[in-house]
């Protein structure tokens, strides 16, 4: 028979009680971390499970950042947008309210004044940052989207600015004649017929579009020929009453028509011929007539729509376009500018990528955005190129044609900021981010679902019930609580103890 004692007892009791101790700091690692293994080798099986649920999630928390931060340029991008929209609003209203034609020291209006402010406002719109990217550059990120307003107005020393543009270009409209004519040639009437012509194939000066006539008599012909020209045969004299109408078509691509009708009044009114005794005399004030009322357009309408077309092809062509010259005032063809000799307005990315597609981010595991924009989209460029215009042209108070020049082009610029059917708008922009805002949105809502999901089933294999593991601590505190009272208790038993006391 063998006897165990108190000291083999108390050795097995301590290895019971080191087990414990060491499932309570398992215990307790797991409560403090919420996972039931600190490593993927503690997950047996379920390791590649949770490997790879943990990298969907690092995944999804790409995503979500990357969502965040489109979100913020895109808020931005409508803010500024909305500004733009406002501005042209802005300088469409004034327009429209113009007062008395008043000129300030610098030949200009107060409507004038006031688009010169809003054109620097737009152009430091267009130059928003969101972080270090400018967002108006394409796929250029890191480059300002456009050059100063004073570069842009007034050019840089060797490079001309819109103002020279403009100037360079009503040169070229207007044409060597003085007082001009509009690149037109109306020689004295040879005979009784009244002839007038194109002075060069160009894109300058007037264009003749067309003629009508209800002249008794008369022979029309034209326009017809290199260059065009137009001829008016009178056979005899027409009657009072009787009309001809030039249609003439202006550098902008707008149309002005010249109506001219005979009376027998002597001075004749405004847009009138005197008729003749012979059909000859007639022709001469015909050919008077003409002239005049082509003068008188060459310094209104023209001066505005050579403006207007110069600002276009400074703003909206790609690369600028600029008379060929010097001379201008005979000049019969544009040319492409270059950075050596001309302002680039746009300094951004201006590649074949649609503008949309140069900015695109993923933001979902299957959703990719497109958010790009430039600041020489054809709505925004439009814009620019009618305030700048307004900004960029004066008028000389002694030019008795001035302030009808300046309400033509007015007109122009008002007809522009309102819109063209068929051209792109700055809302059409706004509706492209909007619909990316939506999109990121609806990303941010499955992101969070996916992440709440694949959270769930990683907790499912490698978490924890906390309740659970603090019950099984608190029961395995008091078992080892009672197992060392045990051990003590046995520790301290000896054979005395069980020995029967002395007598003395």
């Amino acid at each position: 028979m063998s006897i165990t004692g108190p000291g083999s007892i108390t050795a097995s009791m301590l290895m019971t009680q080191n087990s414990t101790n060491n499932q309570l700091n398992t215990l307790s690692e797991e409560l403090s971390s919420g996972q039931a293994a600190q490593t993927y080798s503690g997950l047996g099986s379920q390791a590649g499970v949770a490997l790879g649920l943990n990298a969907q999630l690092s995944a999804i928390a790409g995503y979500s950042n990357t969502a965040t931060t489109v979100g913020t340029t895109l808020t931005i991008a409508q803010s500024v947008l909305t500004q733009l929209q406002s501005a042209s609003s802005d300088v469409a209203s004034s327009v429209a309210q113009q007062g008395a034609f008043t000129l300030n020291n610098d030949g200009q209006t107060s409507t004038q004044s006031t688009a010169a402010a809003q054109l620097d406002q737009i152009l430091s719109l267009l130059n928003t940052q969101v972080g270090d990217n400018y967002i108006f550059s394409g796929g250029a990120t890191t480059q300002p989207s456009v050059a100063s307003t004073s570069d842009i107005l007034n050019g840089t020393g060797t490079q001309a600015g819109l103002t020279q543009v403009i100037a360079n270009r009503l040169q070229a409209d207007e044409g060597a004649d003085v007082p001009p004519l509009g690149r037109l040639v109306i020689p004295p009437a040879s005979g009784s017929t009244v002839s007038v012509s194109e002075d060069a194939v160009s894109p300058f000066g007037f264009k003749l579009a067309s003629v009508n006539s209800s002249l008794t008599g008369a022979t029309v012909t034209g326009p017809s020929g290199t260059p065009p020209s137009i001829s008016v045969d009178l056979a005899s004299n027409p009657n009072a009453g009787d009309t001809i109408s030039f249609g003439l078509t202006l550098p902008d691509g707008s149309s002005q028509t010249v109506s001219l009708e005979a009376t027998t009044s002597s001075p004749p009114g405004t847009n009138q011929f005197t008729i003749g005794a012979t059909a000859a005399a007639t022709a001469s004030n015909l050919q008077a007539a003409l002239t005049s009322a082509v003068g008188t357009l060459a310094q209104t309408a023209l001066p505005a729509a050579s403006a207007m077309a110069a600002a276009n092809n400074f703003f909206t062509s790609d690369p600028p376009q600029v008379v060929a010259g010097p001379p201008y005032d005979t000049a019969t063809s544009l040319v492409n500018g270059t950075t050596a000799n001309t302002v680039f307005w746009y300094t951004g990315e201006n590649g074949n990528t649609p503008a949309l597609q140069t900015a695109t981010a993923q933001v979902g595991p299957s959703t990719t955005i497109s958010f790009g924009m430039r600041a020489n989209e054809q709505a925004i460029s439009t814009l620019v190129a009618n305030v700048a215009v307004l900004a960029a042209t004066t008028y000389s108070a002694s030019n008795t044609n001035a302030e009808a020049s300046y309400q033509a082009l007015n007109q122009k610029v008002s007809a522009n900021l309102a819109g063209q059917s068929g051209t792109q708008s700055i809302s059409d922009i706004e509706a492209d981010i909007a619909n990316a805002q939506t999109t990121v949105t609806s990303a941010t809502s499955q992101n969070t679902q996916t992440q709440s999901t694949l959270s769930d089933l990683l907790q499912n294999i490698d978490g924890v019930n906390q309740d659970q593991v603090g019950e099984q601590i608190l029961t395995l505190q008091n078992s080892l609580s009672a197992s060392l009272s045990v051990t003590a208790r046995l520790a301290s038993i000896s054979l005395l103890n069980y020995l029967a006391p002395t007598s003395g």
